[in-house]
């Protein structure tokens, strides 16, 4: 095997990529050779590096050094200056407030994260089962077969309290012993990976970067539970993940990791990928799995629950990338390992994307119980252009908003739920005083309109009814009793609506309301937006006689 005295880690995530990775890391090659440093020097395309807006990102080892924004141009530099005469670029570290962080622990976006899930991403070669198995791939899934009976392994997962990453946080060990104890020659798992919320891409970026994590936990979990076969749904929007753990499940059956008698073990399991159109409403486990058997993607009514009566009517396991990709973590280091790392009842991690405006964007994972302080100053780097704090909204379409008040809030399932929220899969979209909460929570609830399947009347009709209000509102037509009529309407639907999706779609409004009901206020008494985003111009109408008349407002 050849030896390398340095290696450049190219990021190739689909956000590197999109920004120019590729025309980056073909130069560097370009350049490397022409140098003669083909032999000293290896190039290695990773996945996600997690600051997604700095990229084209690329890691330079042993000495750890950071690049950002990296260009084709700047690639004669790099060889010309650190990989012959080992000067580091300054010019294209990472800076902050006139200051360089040459490598990424001292970079205060990496400083405060915990990588469980992530321990990978930006690390290994997505496309290589040999760097993944070199990073202790594939050695919980040896113990388990090995040392571990199914039942003991599903007592590792209740030991872990690991509670599901997709949304409201249900118990892992207790949905896998659901299953683990129906009576059935045929039971499945399922990988939710149909990732729809506006602005989310957690679940994608595990996929892309480190595909055999997602694997040998779902095989582990097939184990567990007496599963024969496995099934990965993803929507078709992702194609640089599907082609990845496409790859990655070519070669771990290369390997033996997967298909008949795994590791001489008796235990044979076997993983297909099936693609959605993506459609929202399939990210509900049961409307996932109509979608699998081919039929049209609604849910179904409840119960019975998938753990008795799931895919093609048999005991199926449904959990999310995230929640499978903490099962080799949890079997190979021990479920006191996991519980050291967030709180008593939110153990682990939380992969989050944090957008909006706040000074750093990317992917983090940060120890469940941090406060949203921290994730937006210490992590984010703060709002940007001295902007104040105003809200983050957390869960996406089906979670709500964390006003400036609740900013010291711890980040774990109970504290969320005490206010109105959810963790939902990890969206996290930070707001400033620019921003109109009404705007947003109209936003948000179109989108659930567009997307609801419409098999269920609340949903189908009441949630158009909001919209139709937020409508009115943000165009200066408000009128009173609108906050009231949305209160009461969206608790209706949540109460009454079919599956997840209606239940929490009225949380971005009444959320907004709970905390910003000022807000909504000014626009329809005052026909103002406090943000001056909505535009309140009054309409134009026309009279009896059909002549455009203009209605004055009155302030």
């Amino acid at each position: 095997m050849k030896i390398f005295r340095t290696h450049a880690l190219v990021c190739s995530g689909a956000q590197c990529l999109s920004a120019g990775g590729n025309n980056f890391k073909d130069a560097l090659s370009a350049e490397i050779n022409s140098a003669g440093l083909q032999d000293e020097v290896q190039i290695v395309e990773t996945g996600c590096m997690g600051s997604c807006e700095m990229g084209p990102m690329m890691v330079v080892y042993p000495e750890g050094t950071v690049y950002i924004k990296l260009v084709p141009s700047d690639a004669a530099e790099i060889v010309k200056e650190h990989f012959l005469k080992g000067r580091p670029v300054k010019r294209l570290m990472w800076n902050a407030s006139g200051k360089e962080f040459p490598t990424l622990s001292e970079i205060p976006f990496f400083a405060k994260q915990t990588k469980l899930v992530l321990r990978n991403c930006g690390i290994i070669n997505p496309e290589n089962i040999e760097e993944y198995i070199a990073n202790d791939g594939y050695l919980a899934l040896g113990k388990v077969l090995t040392s571990m009976k199914p039942q003991e392994v599903v007592d590792e997962i209740k030991k872990s309290g690991l509670r599901g990453r997709g949304g409201a946080g249900f118990l892992t060990g207790l949905k896998w012993g659901y299953v683990a104890s129906q009576q059935s020659g045929d039971k499945y798992v399922i990988c939710n990976a149909d990732e729809g919320d506006p602005g989310a891409y957690m679940d994608r970026s595990v996929l892309e970067s480190d595909p055999h994590t997602l694997l040998e936990g779902m095989i582990i979990a097939g184990y567990a539970v007496g599963a024969i076969k496995g099934y990965i749904y993803v929507r078709a929007e992702y194609p640089l993940a599907v082609k990845r753990v496409a790859l990655a499940l070519k070669h771990a059956r290369a390997f033996g990791l997967l298909g008949s008698n795994i590791l001489n073990s008796g235990f044979s399991f076997d993983i297909a990928i099936r693609m959605g159109a993506g459609a929202f409403v399939c990210g509900e486990e049961t409307a996932l799995i109509n979608s699998i058997e081919g039929k049209r993607g609604e849910p179904r009514k409840k119960p019975p629950y998938p753990s008795t009566a799931g895919l093609f009517d048999k005991p199926t396991l449904i959990n999310n990338v995230e929640t499978f990709a903490n099962v080799p973590v949890i079997i190979h280091k021990g479920a006191q390992f996991f519980k050291k790392i967030g709180t008593a009842t939110s153990p682990g991690t939380k992969v989050f994307s944090l957008a909006g405006k706040v000074n750093t964007t990317g992917l983090i994972e940060v120890p469940l119980g941090i406060t949203l302080r921290e994730i937006v100053f210490d992590i984010g780097g703060g709002i940007p252009e001295g902007h104040s704090f105003k809200g983050a909204l957390i869960g996406g379409p089906s979670g709500g908003v964390v006003p400036a008040e609740h900013l010291d809030i711890a980040i774990d399932y109970e504290s969320l739920d005490s206010i109105g929220t959810i963790m939902g899969s990890g969206g996290l979209i930070i707001m400033d005083e620019t921003s109109c909460m009404v705007d947003i929570a109209k936003f948000f609830l179109k989108f659930t309109v567009e997307e609801s399947c419409g098999k269920c009347t609340p949903c189908r009709e009441g949630t158009p009814q909001m919209l139709k209000i937020l409508q009115r509102i943000t165009s200066g037509e408000g009128m009173p009793g609108d906050i009231e009529n949305l209160e009461r309407t969206g608790r209706i639907i949540s109460r009454t609506s079919l599956c997840g999706l209606g239940q929490s779609a009225s949380n971005p409004v009444l959320s907004t309301i709970r905390f910003f009901k000022n807000e909504y206020e000014s626009h329809i008494n005052e026909k103002k937006c406090p943000s001056s985003v909505c535009d309140m111009k009054p309409k134009a109408m026309e009279n009896k006689n059909g002549k455009k008349i203009r209605v004055r407002k009155i302030a």
